[in-house]
């Protein structure tokens, strides 16, 4: 990451990962300024580049190609990412309200979250018509229209909107369909239709542009219908009065929305929604916060709703932002009048305009590809990451050296050991005043009592499980590390077939502004708290202490009726082998750190990890399980061979059968491993065959540390198909039997690999 030791200061939001604030992350990335924390609010880890939509729908590019990854683009630039969607901002209390987790405080705030067609407006569309955004939704729905089509080939494909999206995204689409079509030897074509309001297409475009697309359209025979304002949508198509244009496949590129928070929040929007800006991008009725791209209504400069006028906004809004966190006057910003649009036809064809301009070719293609890879190349193949290391104050800012920062951070850079590194008692409270933890009956005393120590009531009759685990974040969202921590810890109680109890939390924080630690310490615990709760078991305490990086371990107490354990020692020969959880989080961290690993791993890594083992543990159980333990730091390998030593048995392990997460068979194809994983790989004398599938990459994910794995278990073999049914359709959908137990001969226990 290019952050540095440098304490938080101000903090940047930025909402959506649009072109303009890829644009500010790359240039933070490249110059950051130290004190101040960049986070990113987006919903999903990659977004899409206008210019390369039609060219991804055609099949010109693959979906790599047409986004950008903003995980690592986030790590290069040092800031957090947060995959969640906004649904408020507060601007006196400076809050961004998110779905399911605690707000984000800003110092500065800026949006570029882009607009959506909104086809609620019009009776019947919601639940007919294919919004082409937010283009996530669009391409799922869009690999799903492909597939209708090859089993029904004879049908009427219609978009609604005759701009340059509108048109460009029909003709890709025209052109991806009949290449399938042919490839399956399909002779049998769909018929198009483009359906607009007014009376000509591409309205914002010259004579020469529209004429040029008219025979196109002509030559392709697709229909247009003109000065046609659709008032309802049925199963039979769309509707204006008593016209018709009959569809069984309706695309919606028309009547760009702006979010319904932007106007809830206060802001100042105009007719549509849209937040009204200065020419410095500061919104009209709040300094401190800046838009961009589709969202934003520039005073003095109307202009279409089109990417590439959020592209040139990126550049004057970075330094704008730049300017606004270090107090000084920020400045104007004047667009381009003319502008350069290239738009394909389809195939590898395309158009240029400018002015009254047009020239058409395929060496327009090239040099429409040319460009867009480019600009894609820019944000995904980044520079080598910083390691510089700031010291606490003298390499902040001279706008950041006030009194007051002064006064809170001290102007020594060599921190206090011992009780002295503890976390303020005034910052504590704070916390805890804003968190509520889930309670228990059998809790005496907890986080509601001032006492030193909690008091808990042991449940008659139960045997106690305890067990604690502790580790520094591998992300960099506060709420979403501490629902993982939290969840790792719960494994072990899990894993023993146990029930949780109580929860002592251990926190590392680092050193910073006290409201900065606040809300770092609310949101971490805030996330932890939530999966706790859902565990029934209540947070009665623990420890924080100033640290170099941000960690967190609980010591969990849990209970097990006697005799009911589940032990590493229980696997009998014979026993079928059962995983409930992919592996390879370890190599995707790594890979994540080093800014190699696709947002989409990153986040498929991650919500893996959210995953309780609870229910797990239960089926398990009740189907009868001999032995379980969970998949954590030491690997597959290690935790198996722990268990096969304790209950003296052989395994044999169907290697292609283990689940594995996306992409982790790339990142550790390419030598990217935890740095455990050398540690781990000693248990490879344990592998009677392991020199057979060395070069596989699926033998390396042998020895992958874990972080909240799944859960390892025996079961009886006449119970493991229903034991994995039952998993599987209660949501570990994962879960997979990967092998069996065998005799052990002698005290030298092996594992043996099956292709």
């Amino acid at each position: 990451m290019n952050g540095s030791a440098a304490p938080v200061i101000k903090d940047l939001v930025l909402i959506g990962g649009g072109h303009s604030h890829v644009t500010v992350l790359k240039r933070f990335g490249m110059r950051p300024i130290p004190g101040v924390q960049l986070t990113l609010i987006s919903p999903d880890a990659h977004t899409p580049y206008s210019g390369m939509l039609p060219g991804l729908i055609a099949g010109h590019y693959d979906y790599d190609n047409a986004h950008i990854d903003l995980v690592p683009l986030c790590r290069f630039a040092g800031a957090r990412f947060l995959a969640n969607t906004v649904t408020y901002v507060n601007p006196q209390a400076k809050l961004v309200h998110m779905a399911g987790r605690p707000p984000t405080p800003y110092d500065i705030l800026s949006i570029n979250s882009g607009s959506t067609p909104d086809p609620s407006i019009i009776s019947g569309a919601r639940e007919s018509v294919i919004p082409v955004k937010p283009v996530a939704d669009f391409l799922l729905k869009w690999d799903a229209l492909k597939q209708r089509v090859i089993k029904k080939p004879i049908c009427r494909i219609g978009i609604i909107g005759a701009g340059a999206g509108g048109i460009e995204l029909l003709l890709s689409a025209q052109f991806a369909l009949r290449t399938m079509l042919k490839d399956n030897n399909i002779a049998d074509q769909p018929e198009f239709h483009v359906v607009t309001q007014g009376d000509t297409i591409l309205a914002t475009h010259n004579a020469k542009v529209r004429r040029s697309f008219i025979e196109v359209m002509a030559q392709r025979n697709i229909s247009v219908h003109y000065n046609f304002q659709v008032d309802k949508v049925s199963e039979r198509g769309v509707h204006a009065g008593d016209k018709i244009v009959e569809l069984d496949e309706i695309l919606w590129v028309t009547g760009a929305e702006a979010p319904p928070w932007a106007k809830a929040s206060g802001f100042a929007v105009d007719a549509r929604g849209f937040i009204k800006v200065h020419p410095s991008l500061q919104s009209v009725s709040h300094p401190d916060i800046f838009a961009t791209g589709d969202i934003a209504a520039v005073e003095d400069y109307p202009r279409p709703k089109s990417g590439v006028f959020a592209v040139r906004q990126g550049p004057p809004l970075e330094a704008n932002l730049r300017r606004a966190l270090l107090g000084a006057p920020t400045q104007p910003f004047k667009p381009q009048s003319a502008f350069l649009s290239l738009i394909s036809t389809g195939g590898k064809h395309a158009l240029a305009s400018r002015g009254n301009r047009c020239l058409s070719g395929g060496w327009v293609w090239r040099w429409k590809d040319y460009i867009d890879r480019s600009f894609i190349r820019k944000f995904n193949d980044l520079p080598p990451m910083s390691n510089t290391v700031p010291s606490i104050i003298d390499k902040l800012p001279a706008a950041f050296q006030t009194t007051d920062i002064q006064k809170h951070l001290g102007t020594n850079d060599m921190r206090c050991g011992g009780c002295g590194a503890k976390v303020s008692s005034e910052t504590l409270a704070n916390v805890l005043a804003k968190l509520s933890p889930h309670r228990r009956q059998d809790i005496v005393a907890g986080l509601d009592a001032p006492d030193d120590a909690a008091i808990i009531m042991p449940p008659a009759g139960k045997q106690l499980v305890q067990t604690v685990d502790f580790f520094r974040a591998m992300i960099d969202d506060p709420f979403t590390f501490g629902q993982i921590a939290a969840n790792h810890a719960l494994g072990d109680i899990y894993a023993m077939g146990g029930e949780p109890q109580a929860a002592l939390a251990i926190v590392a924080l680092p050193f910073g502004l006290p409201d900065k630690m606040e809300t770092l310490l609310t949101q971490m615990m805030a996330g932890a708290g939530e999966v706790l709760a859902a565990a029934d078991c209540t947070l009665v305490g623990g420890h924080s202490s100033e640290s170099a990086e941000l960690g967190l371990g609980f010591s969990i107490t849990g209970f097990i009726e006697p005799g009911e354990a589940l032990h590493k020692t229980g696997m009998r020969p014979g026993d079928t082998l059962i995983l409930t959880k992919p592996i390879g989080s370890g190599t995707l961290f790594a890979a994540a750190m080093r800014g190699f690993a696709k947002g989409r791993w990153l986040q498929g890594a991650i919500s893996n990890a959210r995953i309780s083992s609870r229910n797990a543990a239960e089926y398990l159980k009740h189907y009868g399980a001999t032995a379980c333990t969970d998949v954590t730091g030491f690997g597959l390998a290690g935790h198996l061979h722990e268990m096969m030593r304790a209950s003296r048995c052989n395994a044999e392990l169907d290697l292609t059968a283990i689940p594995v997460l996306d992409g982790a068979l790339e990142t550790v194809a390419k030598g990217i491993v935890s740095s455990i994983h050398h540690d781990n790989l000693r248990i490879e004398d344990a592998i009677a065959n392991g020199t057979d599938f060395k070069s596989e990459p699926h033998y390396q994910l042998l020895f992958d540390p874990q972080t909240a794995g799944g859960l390892l278990a025996s079961v009886p073999k006449e119970n493991s198909s229903a034991v994995v049914k039952a998993l599987r359709d209660s949501g570990d959908r994962f879960t997979a039997v990967i092998g069996r137990l065998t005799s052990s001969a002698d005290d030298t226990q092996r594992i043996t690999l099956c292709p």
